[in-house]
């Protein structure tokens, strides 16, 4: 059966996510940099962000444990919107293709629920989803299968006839284990071919 439904990620599929955006512009030495993105300010501390801890929270306990680097640890908060490059346009255009032919578009996104809604004002791509669930909402994270088992109950999915779409190569698996047809995002010429073996696009 052709495929009737997308479900995207957002972060590095329609904008890039990158805490050194921010952190290469307030540490210059590399060595330093190197070492404060991944002993610091590390993923997994900030997935618990998009878990739903208040970013408040996360600076004050990481901010205690790094008294150092305090000043550092609380620009991530307050400059957040500078991890954030501009819109990959390609990956847009290919959405309002697949829109124009029918397609139901949806997002599930590892977010904070307290920086989501300004991204949205500032990010007008997000007005053409049906709807997004947001981890940070949830308080669960990909590749958790329960994220992907509430986007399925509230979006109506039918898993086989839905493409996920996500960077990580784990977050695409989780949804091919719940039998989605997955696909990793690397350019958006390369998801454009994609959809159009899968009959989605010409």
């Amino acid at each position: 059966m052709q495929p009737n439904a997308v479900l995207f990620d957002i972060g590095n599929v329609f904008v890039p996510w990158d805490p050194r955006l921010l952190y290469q512009k307030l540490i210059p030495d590399a060595d330093e940099l190197e070492h404060f993105l991944s002993e610091v300010v590390t993923l997994e501390w900030h997935s618990e962000h998009d878990r739903g801890r208040p970013f408040a929270e996360g600076v004050a306990d990481l901010s205690g444990k790094y008294p150092e680097y305090a000043d550092l640890i609380q620009a991530f908060d307050d400059r957040w919107e500078e991890t954030i490059g501009d819109t990959i346009q390609g990956t847009v255009d290919v959405m309002l293709e697949l829109l124009e032919r029918g397609t139901r578009v949806y997002g599930l996104t590892n977010f904070s629920a307290e920086k989501w809604p300004h991204f949205c004002r500032t990010r007008d791509f997000t007005d053409h989803f049906e709807g997004v669930v947001v981890s940070g909402e949830e308080k669960l994270i990909k590749p958790d299968p329960r994220i992907y088992h509430t986007a399925i109950a509230r979006f109506h999915l039918d898993p086989e006839r839905t493409v996920y779409v996500d960077d990580r190569r784990d977050n695409v698996l989780a949804a091919e284990q719940l039998d989605m047809i997955g696909h990793q995002f690397t350019a958006p010429g390369v998801l454009r071919g994609a959809f159009e073996d899968l009959g989605l696009l010409r």
